[in-house]
């Protein structure tokens, strides 16, 4: 049975995307990753600036489309990960019931990966820094999954 990651930003077109394509590309084939948004900008692709840089590690998000966090979504994924403690406490004042499967990015660490939207391209390459900081402690951890 397929192990179900739902990463969550705000709009679901600059961090979540980004994170979840890295994340997929270094966990087994027995995981889906996926993203979504706490006020998503239902429709839109990935920020352009999110895509060239992804596509600058040869992954490709051309294709992403933000969507929404609802209910159904939230109860269908077995691990949440969000860019920012306020999007964990959010979630689960939402829904009480996801507690325990709600985890900030860079729990491990303890810290935040701020918005880049609207803030230049080097903001984006901030972010990208810290998803990048967080991402093989949640590889090693979701890889004992498996």
């Amino acid at each position: 049975m397929a192990k179900k990651i739902l990463v969550v930003c705000i709009g679901n077109i600059c961090r979540s995307p980004m994170a979840a394509a890295l994340l997929k590309e270094g966990l087994p084939e027995n995981f889906e990753v996926s993203s979504a948004g706490i006020g998503a900008l239902v429709g839109e692709p990935a920020h352009e600036t999110s895509a060239e840089l992804m596509n600058d590690l040869g992954l490709d998000i051309e294709d992403h489309v933000a969507r929404q966090l609802d209910e159904q979504l939230l109860n269908s994924s077995d691990i949440v990960l969000t860019m920012e403690d306020k999007h964990t406490d959010w979630i689960e004042n939402q829904w009480p019931h996801a507690r325990g499967r709600v985890y900030r990015w860079g729990h491990w660490d303890e810290f935040d990966i701020s918005d880049p939207y609207r803030r230049g391209h080097q903001a984006f390459e901030d972010s990208l820094d810290l998803i990048k900081k967080g991402l093989d402690k949640w590889l090693q951890k979701l890889g004992q999954l498996s």
